[in-house]
């Protein structure tokens, strides 16, 4: 089974290397607005009879203080550029296909920040 931190490195490197808003896994406490937080995940195996695999989810967060969605939505856009069907790099096995599942956008119960959420699908050998 591929380790989820080798898959959230290669989305990191890629989002990094790619986009200008900053990424996190903890965001610091002095961190501005807006950013985007890798979060959630999710394995199950996806073994063949001649080799091993793993079918993960992957949550994204996208945070924006700014007014109206246009922001969060923008950069929303970005990562699905960066990452749908995106070659990835692993130090170890190799990601198939990552694909994206879903996005949504809402107003955070803080009344200022504006929140989306992507979830992508991703499958992986060795």
């Amino acid at each position: 089974m591929i380790r989820q931190a080798e898959v959230q490195k290669a989305i990191y490197d890629k989002l990094t290397d790619t986009l200008l808003t900053p990424v996190y896994d903890d965001v610091p406490q002095n961190g501005s607005f807006p950013y985007i937080v890798i979060g959630e995940d999710t394995s199950l195996s996806w073994d063949t009879d001649d080799s091993k695999g793993t079918e993960s989810t992957l949550t994204l967060h996208v945070w924006s203080r700014k007014r109206g969605r246009k922001e969060t939505k923008d950069i929303m856009q970005d990562v699905y550029e960066q990452l749908h069907r995106a070659s990835l790099t692993l130090s170890a096995g190799e990601v198939i296909t990552i694909d994206f599942e879903f996005g949504e956008t809402f107003l955070d119960s803080d009344g200022e920040s504006r929140h989306g959420v992507m979830r992508f699908r991703a499958l992986t050998e060795g």
